[in-house]
């Protein structure tokens, strides 16, 4: 069996007299505050803390925080630094230097244009909080008349700004301003920051007895309660579940889960980014008695090096929603080898998950502009469905490539599935007849 002592030989000149440190890691399941692990100063006046013991080989992540993840340790200009690690059997004690602070450094707003926040905080009514709320607008929403999906996003601070990042930013608005210019249909994204020292209360519907926790439900109440009606109301949306979307990574994974089951008369898609099954056994039974409709799509993913079970967990919990009746393919589950539990691996999937989710529905079209017609997966590989929410077939289906040549005609059939994988990579248009009705929808061979 291995020790360790951690001592911080070296503190920013800017750290507040009277805060505490803490120690927080995989063996902490990453709470940044817990009182378990807060560290006390030794005869030199150094703050130090001595872990469990531990077999030696076992390895540990680990940051150092003032006891929030707005308060976590940053490198010498505020840029994100990557998990500490430490191996039992390497010595008894390490000596570390904490260089920065999140909110210490001289990092610039990375935030694109079209991103911005509400000009006053959001009061939530349901836990008698504010919040700060951000949005990106589509890069041609001024320009448009058109309304637009929305995804509603946790953890707000680390979604599309270096300078309010705690441990680095996920790069929605960059990623999706690229697909723009690509030609895809993107989203409203609603950020809601985290409530610090209140995030993982806010984040589990469930009580866990070590933990401050369970107020999740009512954090749901006021997204689909009070914040989206405000959002339907104020911006140019389409409200329907179909078009609207939860995505979250670690706790905010699970919250997701929970909201998108909880409420699906409100959302249709979830992006489940290392959630955290691991919190309570109530997931499961919770999960079992959930009801999961033909449109529900679930992106599932984490990395193979988190820990905690991610990704065991994750894979039962696909076979938990194949059991109660959600197609097999509305599910995506992807594992990263190697990947560890933070923003890196997160802002490296988001693209994939956004177009698995959103692409294979209407995206800014209006449900009059479409007649109900669907067509998914989108981007579509081998395969294309085309589908109308009242059962009806089409007429005719011809295919237009980018440069309006027809690409194909495709001949209706009882299933709704086409054969495209002759077609090459690109962008197209499908113009289909039923009745006296002609619609055009678009799709992306990839």
């Amino acid at each position: 069996m291995g020790q360790v002592t951690f001592v911080v030989t070296g503190i920013p000149a800017n750290t507040p007299p009277g805060d505490s440190l803490y120690i927080a890691g995989n063996f902490t399941n990453w709470e940044p505050g817990d009182s378990d692990f807060v560290m006390h100063k030794n005869a030199q006046g150094k703050w130090e803390i001595t872990l469990a013991l531990e077999p030696e080989g076992t390895s540990i992540q680990f940051k150092f925080t003032r006891g929030s993840w707005e308060t976590v340790e940053k490198g010498a200009n505020g840029e994100e630094i990557s998990n500490r690690t430490f191996t039992y059997g390497n010595g008894e004690t390490v000596n570390v230097d904490i260089l920065n602070w999140a909110g210490g450094g001289t990092n610039p707003s990375t935030a694109a244009a079209n991103v911005s926040t509400m000009d006053e905080p959001f009061f939530m009514p349901q836990i008698n909080r504010y919040r700060r709320i951000w949005i990106y607008y589509p890069p041609d929403y001024e320009a448009s008349r058109k309304n637009y999906p929305v995804l509603y996003m946790h953890d707000g601070q680390n979604l599309f700004d270096q300078q309010t990042s705690y441990a680095g930013e996920w790069e929605v608005d960059e990623t999706l301003n690229e697909l723009f210019e690509l030609g895809y249909e993107v989203p409203i994204v609603v950020g809601v920051d985290n409530g610090g020292v209140n995030r993982t209360e806010e984040y589990t519907p469930w009580v866990n007895p070590g933990y401050s926790s369970g107020n999740g439900e009512a954090y749901m109440q006021f997204i689909v309660e009070t914040l989206k009606p405000y959002i339907d109301a104020n911006f140019r949306t389409l409200p329907d579940r179909e078009n609207t979307g939860i995505m979250g990574s670690s706790l905010g994974g699970l919250i997701s889960h929970f909201g998108v089951f909880q409420h699906t008369e409100v959302f249709g898609k979830a992006g489940l980014f290392s959630p955290s099954y691991w919190f309570s056994d109530s997931v499961w039974a919770f999960t079992a008695s959930a009801q999961a409709g033909h449109w529900l799509r679930v992106y599932q993913m984490c990395g193979s090096a988190e820990g905690s079970n991610t990704d065991v967990n994750m894979l039962r919990m696909s076979d938990s929603l194949i059991a109660i009746g959600l197609p097999e393919t509305n599910i995506k589950n992807v594992v990263i080898p190697g990947g560890q539990h933070n923003e890196a691996l997160w802002r490296g999937q988001f693209r994939a998950a956004y177009l698995w989710l959103f692409q294979g529905a209407p995206s800014s079209l209006n449900k009059n502009e479409t007649g109900g017609w669907m067509l998914y997966p989108n981007p579509a590989g081998d395969q294309l469905r085309i589908e109308h929410a009242d059962g009806l077939s089409p007429d005719t289906v011809v295919v237009y490539n980018q440069f309006g040549q027809i690409a194909a005609e495709l001949k209706p059939n009882a299933t709704g599935t086409y054969n495209v994988s002759s077609f090459p990579k690109g962008n197209y248009l499908v113009v289909l007849t039923s009745g006296n009705k002609t619609r055009h929808l678009k799709f992306v061979k990839q």
